[in-house]
């Protein structure tokens, strides 16, 4: 079992501000996990190449370039919980999520370009889960936990 790489942003970061619409309060809090990890990664150096990305009947969250080393084409699903009241946010990350994220990522290779048009590098490829959860404490920024190769851990 892989160990995920759990850290607490800063309390000087916090969560964007989820966008108005149509959507629920949960996909706004998603969004705005989503816009979270995506600047944490670029942050971290990573390259930002997409984010909610249609591939057939799939939607990739993020897509990425982690330059390692080794250098990975990483696509990462990101998962929020407001609270644990229904378990861990990994534990929605089930067969069926993965067979549909696998079903995204053949078909995103198969064409080899982002929407825009944008080439996919020629890179291996892998997929992380990226959790977020609110703060615990008061003064507190949000607490990411980042897993690994998700589907082979």
């Amino acid at each position: 079992m892989r160990i995920p790489i759990s850290r607490t942003v800063p309390p000087t970061t916090s969560m964007p501000e989820p966008a108005g619409g149509a959507r629920t309060l949960a996909q706004n809090r998603g969004d705005a996990a989503e816009a979270l990890v995506a600047a944490e990664l670029a942050s971290a150096g990573w390259r930002i190449l997409g984010r909610n990305v249609h591939a057939g009947r799939s939607e990739l969250d993020i897509v990425a370039v982690d330059p390692g080393p080794p250098g990975r084409l990483v696509i990462v699903e990101v998962r929020w919980r407001a609270s644990r009241s229904f378990g861990v946010a990994e534990e929605s990350f089930d067969h069926a999520k993965r067979s549909r994220l696998r079903a995204g990522i053949a078909r995103l290779l198969e064409t080899g370009r982002l929407p825009d048009g944008t080439r996919l590098p020629s890179l291996p490829i892998a997929l992380d889960l990226v959790v977020v959860e609110p703060a615990t404490e008061a003064g507190e920024g949000p607490r990411i936990r980042h897993h690994r190769d998700a589907l082979t851990g």
